[in-house]
């Protein structure tokens, strides 16, 4: 049976009893002078965003959709050794040579050799601009002992294309910071300001420092303002303000009221664009504006009501209406008449623990931030806070610690 690899970044891996225990993330092989790689093993991300490592020769079945092993999974988490690839994060994209002609990979292929060993056998490389790719066998192919300086990214991105931006970000974080910054600027905008949403602080900023800076002041335009003020609030305050300047200034407005509080206030974690309508909408207009497709499901649990204008910080506040209590009411229905008297408002100051504990009492996803003018300035959700309460190395400590008891398994099956 042949496996392309680059279709394997997101399948489902299932243990002998048929519950997921993760997904695969890439493919560990073994660089042979003048012999196929042998195929090491997968890694494989389990919850919280931990990878870990599957040897190839507990794995029973590689088929649709699906990756079944036996065995325990040894929970370590995964460390690449010296003489190890990454198939997805280092072999495709890379240039190398087909007889005298320079092709790039755009994906390998692996074969069961005999039982529970498996190789790569064939390369898929296409010339020049045209995506059409042509399959050869892998001892045709030469350049596989070296990674290019600019190696490029249109392969892992079109591998990585399906997931989403946490998951994303959480590949990119485990790839060498070339490799991480090369894929970083192949990106469009949008998809790089979703995925450095989800980076930690030094990701962001070394990724941040490769662009061009009316390419990064366009990044940040596509960020939420509170993500944009984060990154900001890292940055040094030369590079802040000359990166803010070449914001568009309605783009930059937000970001800059934002930029002002605390980092452990409800003003420093709030988002300055809820959705906001005037109390004379209808439940039809407000169950339009939260199905739209960036916002977030918190963000999109309720909606404000203000008075006009209803753009933050202008509006005068008057109440909440939560998506439930809309789905319950007659399209027609007034916003007005569907606000939750009991949910009273924030302040800017207010602390995390107090922002916490109001988000707990109540049971919310979200809650309004008003001034002492009584006008909206935002809203503050419960994935902000808790981004903000973790500690900042959270995303790299999610698995635990690596030196914490395991099963019992080592990383030796499957290796040669």
């Amino acid at each position: 049976m042949q496996i392309f690899v680059a279709r394997l970044p997101g399948t489902p891996v299932f243990d002998p009893a048929g519950d997921k225990i993760g997904r695969v993330r890439d493919l560990v092989v073994g660089l042979r002078i003048g012999r196929r790689p042998n195929v090491h093993g997968l890694v494989v991300e389990v919850q919280p965003r931990r990878r870990v490592f599957l040897p190839i020769t507990r794995v029973r079945r590689i088929e649709a959709g699906s990756v079944v092993f036996t065995g325990r999974l040894n929970m370590r988490r995964f460390e690449q050794r010296d003489t190890e690839t990454l198939v997805i994060g280092e072999m495709l994209d890379l240039e190398v040579r087909l007889g005298d002609q320079p092709m790039t990979v755009y994906d390998v292929a692996m074969e069961e050799v005999k039982p529970s060993a498996w190789e790569i056998t064939k390369v898929a490389l296409y010339k020049g601009r045209r995506r059409e790719p042509r399959t050869v066998a892998w001892s045709e192919v030469s350049g596989f002992d070296k990674l290019q300086k600019d190696q490029g990214a249109a392969g892992l991105i079109a591998a990585f294309e399906t997931l989403r931006a946490a998951d994303m970000a959480s590949a990119l974080h485990e790839l060498p910071s070339k490799r991480r910054v090369e894929i970083a600027r192949a990106l469009n905008n949008d998809r790089l300001a979703d995925v450095l949403e989800e980076l930690p602080p030094d990701d962001q900023i070394g990724i941040l420092d490769t662009l061009e800076p009316e390419r990064a002041a366009d990044v940040l335009e596509e960020m939420g303002p509170d993500d944009a003020a984060d990154l900001l609030h890292d940055l040094p305050e030369e590079q802040a303000a000359k990166l803010l300047a070449l914001m568009e200034p309605r783009e930059a407005a937000p970001v800059r009221r934002l930029l002002p509080y605390p980092d452990d206030s409800a003003g420093g974690v709030m988002t300055s664009e809820p959705v906001v309508l005037p109390p004379n909408a209808t439940v039809a207009e407000a169950l339009a504006h939260i199905r739209q497709h960036d916002l977030t499901p918190a963000v999109a649990a309720q909606v404000y009501v203000t008075r006009p204008p209803t753009e933050t910080p202008t509006g005068t506040f008057l109440g909440v209406s939560h998506f439930q209590r809309l789905l319950r009411e007659p399209p027609s229905t007034l916003l007005g008449k569907v606000l939750d008297p009991s949910i009273d408002p924030i302040r800017p100051e207010f602390t995390l623990l107090q922002v916490t504990y109001y988000l707990a009492h109540y049971n919310l996803l979200a809650a309004p931030v008003v001034d002492g003018l009584g006008r909206l300035l935002g809203a503050v959700t419960v994935d902000d806070v808790l981004d903000h309460l973790l500690p900042e190395d959270w995303r790299e400590a999610a698995g635990g610690r690596d030196d914490e008891q395991d099963d019992g398994d080592d990383r030796e099956g499957g290796r040669s």
